[in-house]
């Protein structure tokens, strides 16, 4: 990846660097590129702040990793809001509107970057910066070696190493001077935002509008991850927002059989009951995908599961394979006319 000419020269030796500054904080050093104006904001739980980023490692060709005046949008970040590289708070608070600071982090700030870059570069791609229908087993999962989807991150990854940030200070706008949107909120507005969601979305669903409803569900499930993220894999909080999340997503999959998208369901409601196998919902709805797309056998076995776990659903079940026996009669039929045709 090229430097932006927007950037001032990053590459002089630090000898000739002015300014050079050590932070409070163990293992960062500042170096003023540019003065900034005015006195340093107030960087109060709340406050967003935007800034541009370029993200160097420590080698002699100050290899770029990430930088956003290349990706062309700055940096967002809300001040209190538990941003996985925090260390990035500290950094900017430091900072007046328009300077431009290098800082030099040793690896017990930059571990984590590789996992918050990925992020960053899935919103760049338009992608989900959460693969929220992904369930892992919390921080044992983190430890473990899997390609993060990017060959620099992945050796980062294996590799921690320092890094330098160079900051541009744009803005800080208090709580009270912009609109907050989800990713905004802190934990506990996402909790309180999660049945508001919730309740939107069931809405939607019972008014026959199937794709807003998805949507609902599907900030509020990002929510829920967002914050169990922060708890410890397995324990009773992370339980609960794992049974809150599993709530939605099959929700959510109600709504894809709806939309007749039968194999996204199918690969949730699969998410599911691969982590938490007594789930009967997640089979049911599993089963009538399959029924929907002629995996008979996937389709009766998920029935049999389901009256295994609840007996009291042999009513439905029944009902189901009623359905399901009609339509494999009629696709036999409409194979024999098919062959019949060709013979």
């Amino acid at each position: 990846m090229l430097c932006n000419k927007g950037w001032l020269n990053q590459n002089k030796k630090m000898s000739d660097m002015q300014d050079t500054m050590l932070l409070g904080s163990e293992g960062i050093k500042k170096t003023i590129l540019h003065g900034g104006t005015g006195e340093i904001p107030k960087f109060i739980t709340g406050a967003k702040v935007t800034f541009h980023f370029r993200t160097q490692l420590c080698d002699d060709e100050r290899t770029v990793i990430d930088d956003s005046k290349v990706v062309g949008t700055p940096m967002e970040i809300v001040i209190g809001n538990m941003f996985k590289l925090d260390i990035w708070e500290t950094l900017l608070s430091s900072m007046r509107i328009g300077e431009v600071a290098e800082f030099w982090c040793d690896i017990i700030h930059t571990g984590i970057y590789p996992l918050v870059s990925k992020s960053m570069r899935r919103i760049a791609e338009g992608k989900d910066p959460v693969d929220w229908h992904i369930h892992t087993c919390g921080m044992a999962n983190m430890f473990a070696y899997h390609s993060l989807g990017y060959d620099d991150l992945d050796e980062l990854m294996k590799e921690p190493k320092p890094l330098y940030f160079i900051l541009e200070l744009i803005r800080v706008q208090q709580p009270s001077e912009y609109n907050r949107e989800s990713w905004a909120l802190s934990d506990e507005e996402r909790l309180k935002a999660v049945p508001v969601l919730h309740g939107q979305g069931n809405k939607f669903y019972k008014q026959g509008r199937y794709q807003e409803a998805t949507q609902k569900y599907k900030e509020a499930i990002i929510c829920i991850k967002n914050v169990q993220t922060k708890e410890k894999a397995w324990d009773v909080p992370w339980m609960k927002l794992e049974k809150m999340a599993n709530t939605l997503t099959l929700n959510y999959c109600q709504c894809l059989l709806c939309m007749e998208e039968y194999y996204e369901a199918i690969e949730h409601t699969s998410d599911i009951i691969n982590q938490h196998p007594g789930v009967v919902k997640a089979f049911y709805l599993r089963a009538k995908a399959h029924m929907e797309v002629w995996n008979e056998a996937e389709a009766r076995q998920d029935f049999s599961r389901v009256l295994d776990l609840d007996p009291s659903m042999k009513k439905a079940v029944k009902k189901e394979l009623a359905k399901l026996n009609v339509r494999m009669e009629e696709k036999n039929q409409e194979d024999k006319n098919k062959y019949k045709g060709m013979f």
